[in-house]
């Protein structure tokens, strides 16, 4: 049977407590977990998700073995789902890849159909993985925010986290629907950076004040908080009347502290962002709007390396000391041998 390059992570249950062990190994097509479609992946990438899956430093997988990668995009090998034919292009992201599936860091992967998305008219397998998992939660945060009746002229919409990769493609996107954007980041150096993707202005972390009140001065029309914790809390007490706000991260806490006031004097919407178990219906949608209005004008910008698979295990630390800015796209591209 033909066998294939795979990033398998293994748990470790002879030592106390038990050590997450990952490399590349040769795996055949029995050894995935089922699904209709067979695809030949081409890319990959890099989320912090990845990265705590592959070291072990955050309880991700629910089971072990597993092949890492909660992104890929790819050519259909072969498909008892009718949908697809060989030689279609599609991605597929989260949907419990590298939780409880085999995932994209592989030459091979085999998922069910219902995952799979064809690739939209206007992107590349490259650029759908330039975006990826941090791209389409971009997307669905400005998405679910504007079926909630955020326009620009509500004003500015702050993007906490802004270097990483869903808050630097987040400010690409809303720069290009004419938001005015404001980037809140610990990095005084990505500066340029924030402002080359369209953010009006940069703030640090260091310099802003959270305030204590229930309600602070109203500053923004809405944010997108990578974050959590205290600037969660901060963004809800100074959004003004009918503002989003979507909560995609929790970087800096998971706890929410706040009262009721920003929900009943402002009637602030507070929007969970959880992309991994969008529906599908929703998911097609939003990458319609990807490839079309929502489309990122600075992409190139933002992917700031390429790996292989053999590089792979060294490029995950960056993501775990807070390092990383950007998009890392990962380089697969393998055939059955």
């Amino acid at each position: 049977m033909p066998t294939f390059r795979a990033f398998h992570i293994h748990e470790d249950r002879s030592c106390d407590p038990p050590v997450i062990r990952a490399g590349l190994e040769r795996l055949t097509l029995d050894q995935l977990a089922p699904g209709e479609v067979v695809i030949r992946v081409s890319w990959s990438d890099i989320n912090y998700k990845d990265a705590l899956a592959a070291t072990g430093a955050g309880r991700i997988l629910r089971r072990y073995p597993l092949v890492g990668g909660v992104d890929l995009s790819g050519i259909v090998e072969s498909s008892s789902d009718p949908r697809y034919a060989p030689g279609d292009p599609v991605l597929v992201t989260g949907c419990g890849l590298s939780e409880t599936h085999d995932g994209g860091y592989a030459e091979c992967a085999r998922v069910h159909g219902d995952w799979v998305i064809p690739l939209p008219p206007g992107l590349t397998l490259r650029t759908a993985m330039a975006l990826g998992t941090a791209g389409f939660t971009a997307a669905l945060a400005i998405h679910r925010m504007e079926h909630n009746g955020q326009t620009p002229a509500k004003g500015p919409i702050l993007v906490t986290g802004a270097t990483g990769g869903v808050g630097s493609i987040a400010i690409d996107m809303l720069a290009g629907r004419g938001y005015e954007v404001v980037a809140l980041t610990s990095k005084p150096s990505s500066r340029e950076y924030l402002l080359g993707l369209g953010a009006r202005e940069v703030l640090l972390r260091s310099e802003l004040s959270l305030g204590e009140r229930p309600l602070e001065r109203a500053r923004w029309g809405g944010g997108i908080d990578n974050l959590g914790g205290d600037t969660l809390s901060y963004l809800l007490r100074s959004t003004d009347n009918w503002g989003c706000v979507a909560s995609i991260g929790l970087a800096a806490g998971a706890t929410l502290n706040t009262s009721i006031m920003p929900f009943i004097l402002r009637g602030v919407n507070l929007l969970g962002i959880n992309s991994s178990a969008t529906l599908r219906e929703a998911r097609l949608a939003v990458w319609q709007r990807i490839a079309t209005d929502l489309a990122p004008r600075h992409l190139e910008h933002i992917v700031t390396r390429t790996v292989s698979l053999e590089e792979l295990p060294q490029a995950f630390q960056v993501y775990l000391d807070g390092q990383n800015a950007g998009r890392t796209l990962v380089r697969i591209g393998g055939e059955l041998s």
